[in-house]
């Protein structure tokens, strides 16, 4: 079944998400909160809640209709949370990887230390690297 509407997409990650689309999705979605902690459980009505991204901006995701699912205010901070210690993870190992950002206790004998171990035992300064 074709889909009969266009799905939105927002020009930037800022821009406001219509209440048309807010209402599609939470439809879709069957009114019930998609955190996976509560079971899905139905969003009653004066319960807060809000649309989140299934895949975080910060990750990679889009400003996009099919990235929406309804999630309950309480949850949507675990999420966030949990979001933030991911991104933090992956940047910091990106710096490392690239070389932009060195280990802090590096391995004794390891390439990062100022000294090396000869095959004989013995331990000499390293020439500087130009």
């Amino acid at each position: 079944m074709a889909r009969s509407l266009p799905e939105w997409r927002g020009k930037t990650d800022d821009q406001k998400i219509p209440d048309r689309v807010i209402l599609r999705v939470f439809l879709r979605f069957d009114s019930r909160c998609q955190c996976g902690e509560c079971n899905y459980r139905v969003i009653r009505p004066g319960e807060q809640w809000r649309l989140d991204h299934k895949v975080a901006l910060i990750l990679g995701g889009e400003h996009r209709e099919s990235n929406f699912q309804p999630i309950l205010v309480e949850h949507d901070k675990n999420k966030v949370r949990r979001e933030v210690a991911e991104k933090s993870r992956t940047y910091k190992r990106r710096l490392r990887h690239y070389g932009i950002r060195k280990a802090k206790r590096p391995i004794p004998g390891s390439r990062d230390t100022p000294f090396r171990k000869r095959l004989d035992g013995t331990v000499e300064k390293r020439a500087r690297e130009r």
